[in-house]
């Protein structure tokens, strides 16, 4: 029996079935995200009395302390996994001593968001000294300016403590210090921290794409960090990098920036033993706002999309800025364009 002749020969195989309604695109999406998934990033200043705007993260602010209780009450009504700490301090110094001052605002801001949010999120803090040092580096300095990895190891274990003693369950490490994991591993399980979590991140490159948080932290860096951030040329180095902070003990391990170190996100997902995040940094989310603002993209599909990505290449965390916003989305709440996003989340 010959095939009726308005019916076609070929192609016989027809990918675009599956994409044929949004109901089909969502039930066979490979890749989705959940607001357990995200983290937010939180700014708090000491001294504040209100929240301050940072000009170049349209939407993201410098929280006060009582904002900063009504925020991680949003993150946790939203169904967020977390939110990570930075403090900035009204006085800095070589040293940061802010850092490890039980009364400084980071260690403040930590008992406080501790208690707001209860069993509903994880608290992370950021284990870096460069909001702290009036030089503005992840490190103490030599005499000739240098910085001096073991002595900046002594802080970070101080500071590790303190954050640990002021109730952090999860610690981010962030400075690139060579040994931190361990070092700061070895000092809380003598402290009876045993079951205070290190974050590594354990990748961290130095990018351009820092940019607007320097003006988040009120950076006093001069100069650059690539001494002990990795070269954006170095694939391979990252890699080496998270096998290393594993061996020492690091429970999760970070790629950051994000967007463009997806081949670094991919390598460390299919080699690491422990769970691997992806920070989206501010200079990612600053290109983002800053082109939806004039009109060049979609805003509410840029952002997915992004996020999409990184899940995509492995990350099984995310920090972001829209930790909130996007959570609400996924929830089904429609977006600023008064839409509900539907793809592949």
């Amino acid at each position: 029996m010959t095939e009726p002749a308005h019916l076609p020969a070929f192609p016989r195989i027809r990918p675009r079935r599956l994409r044929a309604t949004p109901a089909l695109r969502r039930a066979v999406a490979e890749t989705r995200l959940h607001p357990a998934e995200l983290t937010l990033p939180l700014f708090v200043g000491e001294g504040l009395a209100e929240p301050k705007p940072i000009t170049s993260m349209p939407g993201v602010v410098q929280h006060s302390l009582d904002s900063l209780r009504a925020e991680i009450a949003r993150a946790a009504e939203a169904g967020l996994g977390g939110v990570m700490i930075f403090g900035i301090p009204e006085h800095k110094d070589a040293v940061g001593s802010g850092a490890t001052d039980p009364d400084g605002i980071l260690n403040v801001a930590t008992r406080l968001a501790v208690a707001e949010a209860g069993d509903a999120l994880v608290v992370q803090t950021d284990l870096c000294l460069d909001e702290f040092t009036d030089h503005g580096h992840c490190g103490v300095l030599d005499a000739q300016g240098r910085v001096d990895n073991d002595a900046s190891l002594e802080r970070y274990r101080d500071m590790a403590l303190a954050q640990a003693e002021a109730g952090s369950p999860l610690l981010g490490l962030s400075a690139m210090m060579d040994g931190q994991v361990g070092v700061v591993r070895q000092a809380l399980d003598a402290a009876g921290h045993t079951d205070t979590a290190l974050l590594a991140y354990t990748a961290k490159y130095a990018s351009a794409f820092y940019g607007p948080f320097r003006e988040a932290v009120q950076s006093s860096l001069q100069g650059d960090r690539r001494t002990y951030q990795l070269d954006p040329a170095n694939r391979r180095e990252g890699l080496r990098e998270t096998l290393l902070d594993v061996e020492e003990g690091a429970d999760i391990v970070m790629v950051k920036p994000a967007m463009s170190y997806l081949d670094v996100l991919a390598e460390t997902a299919a080699a690491s033993p422990v769970p691997v995040w992806a920070y989206q940094v501010s200079g990612e989310y600053a290109m983002i706002e800053a082109a939806a603002g004039n009109g060049w993209i979609d805003r509410e599909r840029a952002i997915l999309e992004s996020l999409v990505g990184l899940r995509r290449a492995g990350a099984e965390g995310l920090l972001t800025y829209w930790a909130i916003e996007v959570a609400g989305w996924l929830r089904g709440r429609p977006s600023a364009s008064g839409v509900l996003p539907v793809g592949a989340y």
